[in-house]
């Protein structure tokens, strides 16, 4: 993702040439300076890499997370629904019994 946007490799940093005039900078100073820059470009490059790889992780267990959510959202209105029909029926033979207690009728 982020490669696209990154213009200079390690190796291009490395094998970058500088024009030197009579009082130009000190080759060992900048080649040890841009060993530097290589060793940290490298660094952010692999902490990129990391990071998307953790990325992608994080978000296939977020779909497979909220496919479970989903999924026990389901199961727990089915189980109300079935309690609801249950209850119904509990309540229907409670109401036979009392009426047949309070209009005397044998069971």
């Amino acid at each position: 993702m982020y490669h696209d946007q990154i213009i200079l490799s390690p190796q291009d940093i490395l094998e970058k040439e500088f024009k030197v005039d009579t009082r130009g900078y000190r080759l060992k100073e900048v080649d040890k300076f841009l060993d530097l820059v290589i060793s940290d470009y490298e660094q952010f490059l692999k902490a990129i890499e990391r990071m998307e790889q953790e990325k992608k992780e994080l978000l296939e267990e977020n779909i497979k997370l909220k496919t479970e959510l989903r999924n026990i959202k389901m199961k727990v209105e089915l189980a109300k629904q079935g309690e609801k029909e249950i209850t119904n029926v509990d309540i229907l033979r409670r109401l036979s019994h009392l009426e047949k207690i309070v209009f005397g009728k044998d069971e």
